[in-house]
């Protein structure tokens, strides 16, 4: 695993000075995800890592798996991938570009755990008081966790903020241990 990162991290970078260059961050998120998931199911992946395919074809099936919108920077990169075959990195390159995009915007992906559906004005609360303590925009998704019981666990990047019951619960029973 930390082979692929160590990997992907040159390929991340060049692939977010292009697309902050050519001022297309989202074209270029979209594209790194849409080649990942591509590259992620099993019969592709097996196409694209089979020698016996030529370098044009799997170039022709990548840029019509990511939707054919692909811009001739993204074409010549999803290229350079194949032909230095780095095609497997793919989901460590989207992690890394998608970390450097996030430090540039100033933002934040935020998962909300909850035992319970949030209300949209809990979330909005959240986010706000999110914002002010991380001092980035917050982009807040939410799962239902049913083995929570009550309160909320919010990850924002290797942050983890555990307001579970469960946890509370530990804590007290540790406390009167």
């Amino acid at each position: 695993m930390s082979e692929a990162i160590t990997i992907a991290r040159p390929y991340a970078l060049a692939a977010f000075e292009q697309a902050k260059r050519g001022g297309a961050m989202k074209a270029w998120s979209e594209l790194l995800e849409a080649a990942a998931a591509a590259v992620g199911d099993a019969q592709v992946a097996a196409l694209v890592s089979n020698p016996r395919v030529a370098a044009g074809q799997v170039e022709s099936l990548m840029n019509a798996l990511c939707g054919g919108k692909v811009s001739a920077d993204g074409q010549n990169f999803i290229k350079l991938l194949i032909e230095a075959h780095r095609l497997a990195v793919l989901p460590e390159i989207v992690e890394q570009f998608e970390a450097l995009r996030a430090e540039e915007e100033m933002s934040v992906d935020v998962v909300v755990s909850s035992a319970f559906d949030l209300s949209d004005a809990q979330k909005q609360k959240i986010a706000a008081a999110l914002k002010t303590k991380l001092g980035r925009d917050i982009r807040l998704s939410s799962e239902i966790n049913k083995n929570l019981l009550g309160g909320i666990v919010i990850r924002a990047g290797d942050k983890v903020i555990d307001g579970s019951a469960r946890t509370r619960l530990a804590e007290m029973a540790s406390a009167l241990a």
